[in-house]
């Protein structure tokens, strides 16, 4: 049996300014971006540059309760982790886009790691996996 997660959904206040970030400044995919008349919504996902990994569904908050998670989807743990092949040359483009970081690099056991905020306050890690690794070693193959 083969499965994959294929979209996470993350509450959105505005598609616009949520894909001009991820597209614009982290430097995503725009994978696609449909509107739905029945629904009256859009279907916007996007991707980190040549990722096989699960995309993003931007989904814009159509009720109260899902606005109050806009930036806290997971309570305040950072959500999302974001795995590069050159951490330096992300953290650097990072931080002249403007995205701000609320824990400094440090070398890990695993790997390199920052903690950075999105446009809403979603906590993310930008981390490169050691190449030894148990999930640098199951992407790698």
């Amino acid at each position: 049996m083969k499965q994959n997660i294929v979209n996470i959904a993350l509450v959105v206040k505005d598609y616009d300014e949520a894909i001009d970030f991820y597209v614009n400044k982290l430097k995503f995919e725009l994978i696609e971006d449909t509107y739905q008349p029945e629904q009256d919504k859009r279907w916007v996902v996007v991707a980190p540059p040549n990722s096989d990994g699960a995309s993003l569904l931007l989904a814009r908050a159509s009720k109260p309760e899902q606005l109050d998670v806009i930036g806290n989807q997971t309570g305040g743990r950072v959500f999302l982790f974001l795995n590069t092949d050159d951490f330096w040359r992300d953290y650097n483009h990072m931080i002249t886009e403007g995205i701000k970081f609320v824990r400094e690099p440090k070398e890990q056991d695993y790997g390199t790691v920052a903690v950075f905020e999105d446009l809403y306050g979603n906590m993310w890690d930008l981390l490169q996996l050691n190449p030894n690794h148990p999930l640098a070693i199951r992407t790698n193959r």
